[in-house]
């Protein structure tokens, strides 16, 4: 089997003004399939890596493997977690869910914002689905996935420099005050079911 890039939701400048095209270009382009170049190379040298699914390289490899395929999958649901016609309030079932937990979603934001932007080096803030199928704000390293840890993810902010530094430069809390304007609720809430 070879790893294909998957296609972006929408069009590379779809995201405007948010986030630019070259932004998008760059990041989808160069990141995004590099990582999935990268794991064919990989996979080419153990054919045993080359059946597994990246869900199931994530559950069970590690080191250079898990990299690539956990980056893939995170490029891939940050797509998701981003729309054209995203944005505002949520509603639905995760509107729900996060009220519970956090109380409401003005304070979900802030600590979610706090979460992003207070992550130190390069990872994840997602929004996830825990054991008791509680929604809980968790930051990864790296590559780093919360599959691994038996969460669920509903939705995620990639805070890797590459992800807004031609935009933003290096002002992260600038790009999630902005990532805010794209999120995907009805992602999210299909993430939930």
């Amino acid at each position: 089997m070879t790893y294909e890039l998957p296609p972006l939701p929408y069009a590379k400048n779809a995201l405007a003004p948010h986030l630019s095209e070259e932004t998008l270009n760059f990041h989808y382009e160069k990141h995004h399939r590099g990582y999935v170049n990268k794991l064919n190379q990989l996979a080419a040298e153990k054919p045993a890596w080359a059946g597994k699914s990246y869900e199931e390289l994530i559950k069970t490899e590690s080191g250079v493997v898990f990299n690539q395929a956990a980056q893939i999958w995170n490029h891939t649901f940050y797509w998701k977690s981003l729309s054209p016609n995203g944005g505002g309030a949520p509603t639905g079932k995760v509107a729900e869910l996060i009220n519970e937990a956090f109380g409401s979603f003005d304070a979900f934001k802030e600590k979610f914002s706090a979460a992003a932007s207070g992550h130190f080096g390069s990872g994840w803030a997602w929004l996830v689905r825990d054991d008791n199928n509680k929604l809980q704000i968790v930051s990864t390293h790296d590559a780093g996935n919360p599959i691994k840890d038996g969460h669920i993810p509903v939705l995620t902010c990639d805070v890797w420099e590459h992800a807004y530094y031609i935009d933003f430069r290096n002002d992260r809390p600038k790009y999630i005050a902005t990532w805010w304007n794209l999120v995907n609720w009805e992602f999210a809430n299909s993430n939930l079911k």
